[in-house]
């Protein structure tokens, strides 16, 4: 599984996800860095199968819109610490894990739950 994290997720979830044996960069390491247009990382994750994890809504307007990214973890739980971020995660890795076979998905991280969105 490949993880690419935008700009506003912390670089220690990105470590946390590669400690675990995934694939995982975040967006500073790639294409523009922190001035990659959205188009592009989403035409980068696209074309490298990756999950862009992502606080960003436009992400997900795109992903309707768009059908791009074809893989989105979108998470809507406002300023977390990093720790809790990384726990939620760990929590919920297995279910995870198991979307990435799905050729289109968009996983909301709430509060109260976790909603899939498929294409």
């Amino acid at each position: 599984m490949r993880f690419l994290c935008d700009v506003h997720i912390s670089y220690k979830l990105a470590r946390h996800l590669g400690s675990l044996g995934f694939e995982s960069m975040h967006v500073n390491e790639i294409l523009d860095k922190s001035e990659t247009k959205d188009s592009d990382l989403c035409k980068y994750a696209d074309q490298n199968d990756n999950v862009i994890i992502s606080k960003d809504s436009d992400f997900r307007d795109s992903f309707f819109v768009k059908q791009t990214p074809k893989k989105l973890i979108k998470i809507n739980l406002g300023n977390i610490s990093n720790q809790e971020l990384i726990g939620i995660f760990n929590d919920n890795i297995k279910s995870i894990q198991k979307l990435y076979v799905k050729q289109n998905f968009l996983l909301e991280i709430d509060r109260d739950h976790i909603n899939l969105i498929e294409l």
